[in-house]
């Protein structure tokens, strides 16, 4: 489907569930963003689950955002339950203006939800030439290093800075892979890589929906707990928002609102070595390029790179959409 047209179709989706313009604009601009990245665990796959959650009155379509100041650098949102994609644009922006003032940002938001990948707010703030880290916590689906019980989310860990050329973006989850993958997997009727969830006996398996059941793995054993465990400190705790597996999965649990916390710092990165920093993170990354490569690579990638070349490779085509999907965007426009 041509892009215009998908966007056209995405708005009148979201206005028909009473969102705004604004905010249908927004929400239909990310959805589309990960299909052009590859990422459709965050993209179409997603859309039913909000407008559901918006049906169950457990997203708030008509949310009164409130902006605490507490300091010039620092802000504290309560996003009202919206979706977590205007929430957290409302977020990074406000993050970005603290950091042009005083040199760094620091919101939190409380009273959110899924807000897609973290790297679409990390480039909001690298294009205005600002370092970044965002942070969010999410439903339970990994089990803390010892316990064979899901606590903690997949919790991602996103870092960009400017290159002067394209933006160096780690955006990672502290999951072998993140839950929008096995979601999407589970919808479609695919398998997902081995080594990467357990089912309810504890048992790996390749099988979607029982990994939906058991509990998802850790980026390095127990490192990528810690991590996991730190985001859900720094998103969760610190944000006053949902933590210690409290967090709503948006798919099985409509008890109530995600109240899903988000965590954003901004810092301009000229704060210590004024004009050098963009030349030294140029020599910084061509000090690794150019090393000796290991078999199988003919370039070393930084992180940010691949994505971009993803998104220019697709940002001219069609977007695929499969039947299902396709479906549910007709009932859901009915």
């Amino acid at each position: 489907m041509k892009k215009n047209i998908l966007k056209t179709k995405l708005k009148q989706i979201f206005l028909k569930h009473k969102l705004s313009n604004k905010h249908a604009e927004v929400c239909s601009d990310y959805l589309i963003k990960a299909e052009i990245l590859e990422a459709k665990g965050h993209g179409l796959a997603r859309l039913k689950m909000y407008c559901d959650r918006i049906k169950a009155k457990v997203i708030n379509p008509k949310p009164k955002i409130k902006i605490k100041k507490i300091s010039s650098s620092i802000s504290y949102i309560d996003a009202d339950n919206s979706i977590g994609f205007v929430g957290a644009d409302i977020g990074i922006k406000q993050a970005i203006k603290n950091a042009k003032k005083t040199g760094i940002g620091l919101v939190a938001i409380k009273k959110s939800g899924h807000y897609g990948l973290s790297s679409f707010y990390a480039e909001h703030a690298v294009n205005d030439k600002l370092m970044v880290f965002c942070f969010t916590n999410a439903p339970a689906a990994l089990a803390p290093y010892g316990a064979k019980k899901s606590l903690f989310g997949t919790n991602p860990i996103c870092f960009g800075v400017p290159t002067g050329k394209v933006p160096f973006i780690y955006d990672a989850s502290t999951s072998m892979i993140n839950r929008g993958t096995i979601r999407r997997a589970d919808k479609l009727g695919l398998k997902i890589p081995h080594g990467v969830a357990l089912n309810k006996k504890g048992k790996i398996t390749t099988n979607a929906k029982e990994a939906l059941e058991g509990t998802q793995l850790p980026i390095a054993g127990f490192k990528g707990s810690g991590l996991a465990w730190m985001i859900d400190i720094l998103s969760g705790v610190f944000t006053g928002s949902s933590h210690g597996g409290k967090t709503k999965d948006p798919f099985d649990d409509f008890s109530g609102p995600q109240n899903m916390g988000h965590l954003f710092i901004t810092i301009n990165p000229k704060i210590f070595i004024g004009n050098k920093f963009v030349k030294e993170m140029q020599k910084n990354i061509k000090l690794v390029k150019k090393l000796p490569k290991a078999k199988g690579f003919s370039n070393i990638l930084y992180p940010g790179e691949r994505k971009n070349k993803t998104y220019k490779k697709n940002l001219n085509k069609d977007i695929s959409i499969p039947a299902k999907i396709l479906k549910e965007m007709e009932e859901l426009n009915a």
